[in-house]
């Protein structure tokens, strides 16, 4: 599983004040960081950007890729069309526009983008209704917006496709969908990519908790053929089991995806950080809709 990192963020108390007084100190910092712990990508989020965005995106993609060697890429992330062309026109290398809607209002003037500065695109599956309402309406997404693509010279290898992750304490269902879309994706647009924004899974549980459902999650994408998370950088357990470590739990999320029986309270403890292997179980089970979500899943 490859990743990108999501910490280079506006609503970062910190990140934010340097965006907003251009100060590349600690945006700088935290690239290093987040190149440290091993992205692949790092996503640099400055939001809508209305006032000055094209100024401040081409001062952080410099900032960035100036000060250090041998940079990850980095992902374009802003609704400001006019930042997202600066970042895309001041970037060495290939970066990751993100995202483009499925909406032509967005993708007429987005595509072209790609195009000019041969970027790569994260396809994202929100139409003009919004969030599609289960696998076939994001499978019809898809190819509109993948054929767009294709039309304008944007093959579907340059192209990652977000099903959207909804928060599981809201619209269990609506993951369980996003799984059986990413079973589908390479019959719709065979040799794309694919990428969520994984922490949208936990948006509303108690932060300390939020891990042990990103982690779950980001396991059984993987097994329905995610190639990448938008992913917590500082999460080293999360890291770990994108890196491939840890078998053993991803084999017990496998046998509740599987509907095999799995006593969890009888399991050993084989702690990964703070999170013990029953943790591992009963978040899947909350995940795939077999328990009901309340802050106290862990407990029961």
């Amino acid at each position: 599983m490859l990743l990108i990192g999501e910490n280079l963020n506006v609503i970062n108390r910190v990140i934010g004040k340097a965006f907003k007084e251009k100060d590349p100190g600690p945006i700088v910092e935290e690239a290093k960081r987040q190149k440290e712990l091993g992205m692949d990508w790092i996503d640099i989020n400055l939001g809508p950007a209305r006032k000055g965005g094209p100024e401040l995106m081409e001062f952080v993609v410099k900032s960035i890729q100036d000060e250090i060697g041998d940079t990850p890429p980095l992902c374009l992330d802003t609704s400001n069309i006019e930042a997202m062309e600066a970042g895309l026109a001041a970037h060495k290398g290939t970066a990751i526009i993100n995202s483009i809607m499925c909406r032509p209002e967005r993708y007429e003037k987005m595509i072209p983008l790609a195009v000019k500065y041969e970027a790569n695109i994260i396809a994202l599956m929100w139409g003009p209704e919004g969030l599609p309402r289960d696998e076939n309406e994001r499978a019809a997404l898809a190819v509109e917006l993948l054929y767009a693509c294709n039309e304008a010279g944007v093959p579907n290898e340059r192209i990652f496709v977000d099903g959207i992750v909804t928060p599981v304490n809201i619209q269990q269902p609506q993951l369980m969908s996003l799984m059986a879309f990413q079973e589908m994706l390479q019959d719709i647009a065979p040799g794309a990519k694919s990428t969520c924004g994984l922490s949208n899974v936990s948006n509303g549980p108690p932060d300390e908790l939020r891990p042990i459902l990103n982690q779950t999650y980001m396991i059984m994408l993987e097994r329905k053929g995610m190639y990448s998370v938008i992913a917590d950088a500082y999460d080293k357990e999360l890291v770990a089991l994108a890196r491939g470590e840890r078998q053993d739990i991803k084999d017990l999320v496998y046998k509740v995806m599987d509907g095999e029986s799995v006593d969890a309270d009888s399991l050993p403890d084989k702690p990964h950080g703070r999170w013990k292997l029953a943790d591992y179980v009963k978040s899947a089970r909350v995940i795939m809709g077999h328990t009901l979500f309340s802050d106290s899943w862990l407990e029961v």
